[in-house]
Formats: structure tokens, sequence, C-alpha cells
């Protein structure tokens, strides 16, 4: 009788227990809700997000629709036509070319790239950051050691060496040949944060437990540096986004005939075009200042949502 009543008790503790997380996962708000509420906080970033967003979505789905060999040929007729003229919306350049197209096309594909260039240079910095930092010692050296020899490269110059020697490139090519030199930012930074959490008392503990090196690094330590992440992240896109429009406009980026931000921004490299055919540089111009600015703001609406979440999840 007495050993039933202990079963009973040790029942019920658990299904109060049990009440008791979900009651408390009821409580604490998702991460959706909270970056949400962050949104709706902050008047400039939701009209941020609402361009970035609107934007790319409409150029990736008008790009589809767009027949890019037939918009680059070139006709004279259609000279550096003025914007609204002839069915130019914001006018031709001096190969009587639509800017309108070529700015939806030139934007998915410099879009396109720094998307890429983002996810594959983040991934990599993120981990080699994390490892180096986590372990220390002889393995950090060795790994720093190839970090400072890679920041001892000219970057630009080895790209234009790269871009030039090889034949036949296209976007995937190029964006991989970015991602070779630009992840070493994102590796210094993570490293020094983790070299700081990896002293703390949770990570002692996790060894201490025997959880895995690799489960400690990727659910315990790194989830502590989301916030981190996520503005490195989101910075580096919007600095991608330039690195490409930068090479593009010195003539080293996507190939010939391809247009992208960084080829319509070149135009402004004729002095008449500076003064009298402003619309073949001017809207690209506008464009990527907009973008940058915009993904900036996100960047630090997510950040803030990511350290309220990392309060919650410590409270909780």
């Amino acid at each position: 009788m007495e050993e039933n009543l202990n079963r009973h008790s040790r029942i019920s503790a658990a299904d109060l227990e049990r009440l008791s997380k979900e009651a408390q996962q009821e409580a604490t708000p998702s991460s959706a809700k909270i970056i949400w509420s962050e949104f709706k906080a902050d008047k400039p970033a939701m009209v941020a997000l609402v361009i970035v967003v609107a934007f790319i979505l409409f150029v990736m789905i008008a790009s589809l629709f767009i027949d890019t060999p037939k918009m680059m040929e070139t006709n004279i007729m259609n000279y550096n036509t003025a914007p609204g003229t002839n069915g130019f919306i914001l006018g031709a350049d001096t190969g009587g070319r639509s800017i309108a197209q070529q700015l939806i096309v030139g934007s998915r594909n410099s879009i396109g790239i720094a998307i890429g260039l983002t996810i594959i240079s983040s991934t990599f910095g993120i981990c080699w950051g994390l490892v180096s930092g986590y372990f220390n010692g002889y393995i950090d050296w060795g790994m720093q050691r190839v970090y400072d020899f890679m920041m001892m490269l000219p970057m630009t110059m080895m790209i234009i060496v790269l871009v030039t020697i090889i034949r036949n490139y296209n976007a995937v090519t190029l964006t991989l040949i970015f991602s070779i030199f630009y992840w070493e930012g994102t590796s210094r930074l993570i490293r020094s944060r983790t070299l700081s959490e990896s002293e703390k008392d949770y990570v002692a503990a996790a060894k201490t437990s025997g959880t895995s090196n690799f489960k400690i690094i990727f659910k315990e330590i790194m989830p502590n540096i989301s916030s981190l992440i996520i503005v490195d992240t989101t910075l580096s896109f919007a600095e991608n986004i330039g690195v490409e429009t930068g090479l593009s406009y010195l003539g080293f980026g996507l190939p010939i005939h391809t247009p992208s931000l960084g080829t319509l921004i070149a135009n402004a490299n004729d002095p008449n075009n500076i003064t009298q055919y402003w619309w073949t540089w001017l809207p690209a111009a506008l464009l990527i200042i907009i973008l940058c600015l915009s993904i900036s703001y996100i960047g630090q609406v997510v950040r803030r949502s990511a350290d309220a979440s990392q309060r919650q999840g410590a409270e909780a």
C-alpha cells in the first residue's frame, strides 16, 4: 500500500514537472515572435525589410521574363535615349540598351553573387574561428598561421589575376573565387569571441560531463554568440554586394555583356555621362546605397532580437 502511494507521488511529481515546462514554453515567446515585435517597434527597419524583400523578389521574378542576349544587342537608333522616351522607362545607354532591363538583370546577378559569397565565406569563417578559438594551443597556432598567410596576400590583385587566367568563368566561378579570400575577417572576429566564451563556466561544466567537443562548439558556444554572427553575416552581405560591384566597375567582375550593378556604374567613367546622360549610371548607384542602408537597419534589429532571445533563455 505504501509502495503504491510512493509510485503515485512520483508520477504526480513527474507530471507536474512536465506541465511546468510546457507552461514555461508557452509563456516564453518564440524567436520569430521576438523578431517580429522588434520590427514592429522599429518603423525604419520595417520599411527597410519590405524594401529589401520586395526588391529581391521583384528582380528574381522579373529577370525570368527578360531575354538577356537580346537585351544586350546594340541599337544605335536608341543612342542615349532619355527616360520615358520610345518606351524606355529609365532611358538607354550608348549602345541603345534599356537601362531598366539591365538594372533588373544586373541586380539579380549582383545580389545572387553576394548571397552565395556570404553563405560560403561566412560558413567557413565561422567554423574556422570557432574551432581555432575553442581548441587554442597548437591547433590555434597552426590555423592562425594560415590566416596570417592569407591576410598577406593582396586580395584584389589575386582575384584579378585568377579572373584573367580563367578563360571561361561565370557567376558561380566568380563566387567561388571571392570565397577563397573573404572569410578572414569573419574568422578573426568569431575566434576572438570564442576564446572568451571557452573560459566560461558552462563550457567547463560541459567538458566535465563528457560532452563531445563538436557539441560544445556548435550547440553550446555558437548559440551564445549568435547575435555577433547575425550582425557580421548581415553586414558581410551588404559588403559583398559592393565587392562584385567594385570589381565589375574595374572590368574584372562578370564577363563582358553580362550586366551587373558595377557595369552600370562604370558608365560614369565617361564625363559626358556624368553631366548629360546621368540615367546611365545614377539609378544603379542609388540602388546600391538604398540596399546597403536597408540591410544595415535589418541587421541591427535582428541583433537586438537575438540578444533578447539569449536573455530570456538565460532567465529560463
